[in-house]
């Protein structure tokens, strides 16, 4: 991996936001219309990945989004405090690079709403006192890590210090999967799966979803287009180590379910015990064509093979993995 100077990794990172702007990967910010309370007690949805003040989303809008979505519980995840280090890009992934807010911020919002809303636990795991302030909320009942999303290796003795953590308090680790920039090493990452049998690990993102295909061979493409071939490394870890699930949150899981609509039906019903709901979401409506968490929810329940998997993932799974 090449070291950038701070004034080149913004630089290179300023230009990558423009061009993600103008192609529409991120999302846009909408004026919210009237909304409608979707839930439905005879289906029952968990969203297992979503932020507070969200770039820049005020969190008054967040109970009328996860509502307009028909989702009964969410599980907030917070960012580490925003630091100068290497692990946070000189602070360039500070707020999860989205503006997303700590510990304090989310626990406070689910406490408002219990039952409702539920929040995790994170800090920057190379931080003097991480894993204390991670566990002082895992004490007061966060039921997972994360969202793990720093510049440090996947099998790190930071990293492995809050694998430790969780194994402790027996709660899964949801990490952020970003080739070359968050959680490095993918390829290596089975051996922290196997060191840690009993940690529940749940993976995210674009290097996560890119890998489902076994014709994936650059990992710089992090939003591949093409059909799917089976058998890519994501794929086969959640073939063969039984603690490993996937959240399909975002724009990259949307892809991977979208892009290949008969693959996608098929790794549903092959890994159905082991997918989650997740949205990911920063937009203000919760419903039409620009929010993420409508569209992967439409996405599951057009591909699911059958009811009881769509249920599975969409609430059956998350339900039994986090203890709700």
């Amino acid at each position: 991996m090449k070291n950038y100077s701070r004034r080149e990794f913004l630089l290179k990172n300023s230009a990558a936001g423009i061009g993600l702007a103008l192609s529409g990967m991120i999302p846009s910010v909408f004026a919210m219309p009237g909304q409608e309370d979707l839930r439905n007690p005879s289906e029952p949805i968990i969203d297992i990945h979503q932020h507070t003040d969200y770039s820049g989303r005020n969190n008054d809008l967040i109970l009328a989004h996860q509502r307009a979505m028909g989702v009964t519980t969410t599980i907030l995840l917070p960012s580490g405090r925003p630091l100068a280090y290497g692990s946070t890009y000189y602070g360039y992934s500070n707020g999860l690079q989205a503006g997303a807010t700590g510990n304090e911020v989310c626990s406070d919002f689910a406490k408002k709403y219990p039952g409702e809303f539920v929040s995790g636990a994170n800090e920057v795991p190379d931080m003097p006192g991480a894993v204390q302030e991670i566990e002082k909320y895992l004490k007061q009942g966060a039921p997972v890590i994360g969202e793990l999303k720093f510049g440090l290796d996947c099998d790190s003795a930071a990293m492995q210090a809050i694998y430790e953590l969780a194994q402790s308090y027996n709660v899964p680790v949801l990490m952020h999967w970003q080739y070359n920039m968050y959680n490095r090493g993918f390829d290596r990452f089975y051996t922290m799966l196997k060191k840690y049998p009993k940690v529940n690990f749940i993976g995210h993102a674009q290097t996560w979803w890119a890998d489902i295909d076994k014709s994936h061979t650059d990992p710089n493409i992090l939003y591949p287009k093409t059909k799917v071939s089976p058998g890519g490394l994501t794929d086969r870890l959640l073939s063969e180590y039984p603690n490993l699930y996937g959240d399909f949150s975002a724009g990259s899981g949307l892809g991977s379910l979208t892009r290949d609509e008969e693959h996608a039906s098929r790794f549903i019903e092959r890994h159905q015990d082991k997918l989650l709901f997740g949205s990911d979401c920063s937009d203000k409506i919760g419903s039409g064509k620009a929010c993420l968490g409508a569209n992967i929810l439409a996405a599951i329940r057009r591909v699911s093979p059958t009811k009881a998997i769509e249920r599975k993932v969409l609430y059956g799974n998350a339900k039994s993995l986090f203890k709700l």
